[in-house]
């Protein structure tokens, strides 16, 4: 059994392979017997408490089975049928770990999830609990449904090796159909702004122009610890204001990191519709880009190292048409969008090179534009 040392967060520890995960049962046990909702006095199990193959460098995550009994209402006197359910607790990262973003907003993802899993039939895991404390894991955590299926690979990209290749071409277009339905149903929740508020812009600024201003004080703070400017970055902003849309459409609720690297699949069905962190109040097209790109980034680089791909998933103008079918809306400057997703990726690569480097797992490139992945791609859009 590894000894648990209090001199670091226990979340911490968890991460890091050096925390006995019984220690985290106990508190997770101790902290659920003590939610009004439970009834302790009927017993509170937590077992097979265990670490995932891989967490997101933005997120922790800690997978445990629980079995609880409801507390029933004092007058009734009657006790509840005991639950039973495999769940996911998500934590934020600590400062010293690097974090990709400035801000891990567990409310906030707790809140969408709420309102896509309440609004749609997506399968959204349901979230169970919410909790601001930071006394009882190191740090704030969710507890949501830990849900089934797999999701195609980042690392290396899904392009190269997994089961995506494995399908045929029928199989991957049903695949894109039942994607792009995703996307779609979660465009198509009214009033996103009333339903989650503080996802709105501020009064008098426009969806779109918040997103972009986001972004800008994103790239600053990428940049507060070394100083260093990337030079594409900044061209790619300067691209994205000359050519900044006449006029948006709807805004939407944004999923944010729309792609289908956040889809656990069984076969060709979605079973469940992940990672919330980016979520916003923006034009439709934000995320839509951001679908195509992403799959064009690693479709490229595929060419580049030599490897065919699969080139025959997220054509754009398909796509496109799929959405308007499903939506009824019609989809406007999108290759503003498709720069914009580049930019907004170009960032975060940024980001993770200068983690990569803080950690020694590599040098500090030659060139700042080098700092992010794949970048001739974007250099090629805003030259064009």
């Amino acid at each position: 059994m590894t000894t648990a040392r209090s001199d670091e967060p226990l979340h911490q520890r968890v991460t890091s392979g050096e925390a006995d995960l019984d220690e985290f049962r106990d508190r997770l046990t101790a902290w659920l017997a003590a939610r009004d909702e439970v009834d302790a006095s009927a017993g509170v199990e937590v077992s097979a408490v265990s670490r995932p193959e891989s967490s997101g460098m933005s997120n922790i995550s800690v997978l445990f089975d629980a079995t609880w009994t409801p507390a029933g209402p004092a007058s009734t006197g009657g006790t509840a049928e005991p639950q039973s359910a495999q769940l996911v607790a998500r934590m934020c990262p600590q400062d010293d770990a690097f974090p990709v973003f400035p801000v891990y907003d567990l409310a906030k993802q707790f809140d969408v999830m709420r309102v896509v899993g309440e609004g749609t039939d997506l399968p959204v895991p349901r979230v169970r609990w919410l909790e601001q404390d930071p006394a009882i894991l190191g740090t704030p955590f969710l507890v949501m449904d830990r849900a089934s299926g797999h999701a195609p690979v980042d690392n290396p990209p899904y392009v190269f090796d997994g089961w995506l290749l494995e399908m045929s071409p029928e199989q991957r277009a049903e695949l894109q159909r039942e994607s792009v339905a995703v996307l779609a149903a979660i465009h198509r929740i009214p009033a996103p702004a009333d339903l989650l508020p503080t996802l709105a812009p501020a009064p008098g600024m426009s969806a779109l122009r918040a997103h972009v201003d986001e972004q800008r004080a994103y790239y600053e703070w990428t940049a507060r610890e070394d100083g260093l400017r990337i030079p594409l970055i900044e061209r790619a902003f300067d691209w994205i204001e000359v050519h900044w849309p006449a006029e948006t459409g709807p805004d939407v609720l944004s999923w944010g990191d729309a792609r289908i690297g956040n889809i656990l699949y069984e076969g060709t069905t979605p079973t469940a519709v992940l990672d919330w962190e980016m979520a916003a109040i923006a034009p439709a097209e934000v995320d839509l880009g951001w679908f195509l790109y992403f799959h064009d980034l690693f479709q490229d680089l595929a060419v580049t190292f030599g490897f065919p791909g699969i080139p025959d998933v997220f054509d754009r103008s398909e796509a496109v048409e799929q959405y308007e079918q499903l939506t009824g809306s019609t989809v406007s400057d999108l290759p503003f969008y498709y720069v914009y997703a580049g930019l907004r990726q170009a960032i975060i690569l940024s980001r993770i090179t200068r983690r990569r480097i803080h950690f020694g797992e590599q040098e500090a490139p030659s060139h700042p534009d080098e700092y992010v992945l794949h970048h001739p791609m974007l250099a090629r859009l805003i030259a064009d």
